[in-house]
């Protein structure tokens, strides 16, 4: 919130909307297209194979998955740099910002083994360990924001503290994540052969559709901006941007759920505990409800003025786009566990079909009015996606989870849960 607030008042609304609705997000977007979520396939197979006891195949993964993810870091920035001139034409709307997209491209290699990393620490389940590297990098970011507001960095200023506190979470969470495989697996499991590794075609399966996924959120809902600044200005993009920044004092104590759930839910589903991961679902839900309920009315009822208050005067037209988000960010928190569900049953595919759907008619719809109607019709776009992909992904997860239960609780001879409305109070 303090970064957005500084970074918004020193650069006012275009350069702002060119810093962190242009160029931070384009480059994010290069590598979540070419890079697989290796964290999600690194708590599945890792995780299962420690439950088995099966070090050596639980090294495979780990060893895998790294090289993997460097290799695609490193495609990565060649397809950026290729791009960059585009991006810096035709988005930010002044080729003197290449540079800008070049040195901020730094972050994929940085960051070449994150995603694995993270997905050692999360079967590790030391989810405190990510949330201190998290706490740092914002720290980090934050201040150096602040030393470029004092002393009126510009852009470059902005962009470098940014920059400065990725490369600090990609680098200590990989040096986490290798003292603990080697505490964990052995001081030689990088020399594990891949022939232990499951089936290339089940692999590799889960693999694509988790990249396939990524690449789905990425049109969906990862290039609003992109599109903003596209078809309109820097400055529609900006207010969009703004509009988000407060979103997430709404979604931001509720995220480390989503890390922690699937963990569990991978565990207990792993291990048939369908009861356990009912009561799971129930519970994250109802804690993710009454967060997001309060403080989405909070700051709806008070956003009008909050919003110049914090940012300045200029702002002011991002308070109708944080309305129009609220209710499909507020739906999707509430509903977090949705797609690690469907991937902890094996399912995949499912939540990639139904997020397809949804991203195909967004996109369309967006590239043909949003440049009629602007920002806000962006926003709403993105909130229809959100309830229709994330609730028809909710209705068949808990539906299957509920038909285990019950068949569960009649072997133990308990009090089955009602198997109608598979998709509702819970």
């Amino acid at each position: 919130m303090l970064q957005s607030i500084l970074a918004a008042r020193l650069l006012g609304i275009e350069r702002f909307g060119i810093i962190s609705a242009t160029v931070i997000p384009f480059v994010s977007n290069v590598h979540r297209l070419l890079s697989f979520r290796m964290s999600e396939l690194v708590v599945k197979y890792m995780g299962q194979y420690l439950v088995q006891e099966k070090n050596e195949r639980a090294a495979a993964i780990v060893k895998a998955a790294a090289l993997v993810e460097a290799v695609t870091a490193l495609v990565g920035y060649l397809v950026l740099l290729a791009l960059t001139p585009l991006a810096a034409e035709h988005l930010a709307k002044d080729s003197a910002t290449q540079p800008l997209f070049i040195l901020y491209g730094l972050i994929l290699l940085s960051n070449a083994f994150f995603e694995t990393s993270t997905g050692v620490l999360q079967a590790a389940r030391l989810f405190n360990k990510i949330a201190l590297v998290n706490l740092f990098q914002s720290l980090i970011t934050a201040g150096l924001i602040l030393y470029a507001y004092l002393t009126q960095g510009g852009m470059l200023g902005v962009l470098m503290a940014y920059l400065a506190g990725k490369t600090f979470a990609g680098l200590a969470v990989s040096v986490l994540a290798a003292r603990q495989v080697t505490r964990q697996l052995g001081a030689g499991w990088w020399r594990a052969p891949l022939s232990l590794l499951p089936e290339w075609r089940e692999l590799g399966r889960f693999a694509i559709s988790t990249n396939l996924q990524g690449t789905v959120t990425l049109v969906a809902r990862d290039s609003e901006t992109l599109i903003i600044t596209f078809l309109r200005s820097p400055v529609e993009a900006g207010y969009f941007k703004i509009a988000q920044a407060m979103i997430n004092l709404v979604l931001m104590p509720i995220e480390p759920f989503i890390a922690t759930t699937y963990a569990e839910i991978s565990r207990t589903i792993s291990s048939r505990k369908w009861l356990q991961t009912h009561r799971l679902l129930k519970r994250v839900s109802l804690i993710s409800a009454g967060w997001t309920v309060t403080a989405g009315g909070l700051m709806g009822a008070f956003g009008w003025w909050l919003i110049p208050f914090l940012y300045g005067s200029e702002f002011g037209p991002a308070y109708p786009a944080f309305l129009i988000l609220l209710a499909g960010y507020g739906f999707a928190n509430i509903f977090h566990w949705n797609r690690p569900l469907l991937l902890a049953l094996g399912r995949p595919n499912y939540p990639l079909k139904m997020a397809a759907i949804g991203a195909t008619v967004k996109t369309a719809l967006g590239f043909a009015f949003v440049g009629l109607f602007g920002y806000l019709f962006e926003a709403l776009l993105l909130s229809a996606f959100f309830l229709f992909s994330i609730g028809a992904t909710v209705w068949r997860g808990l539906g299957e989870v509920k038909r285990n239960a019950v068949e569960e609780a009649a072997r133990l001879s308990l009090t089955p849960i009602p198997e109608s409305d598979p998709g509702g109070s819970s």
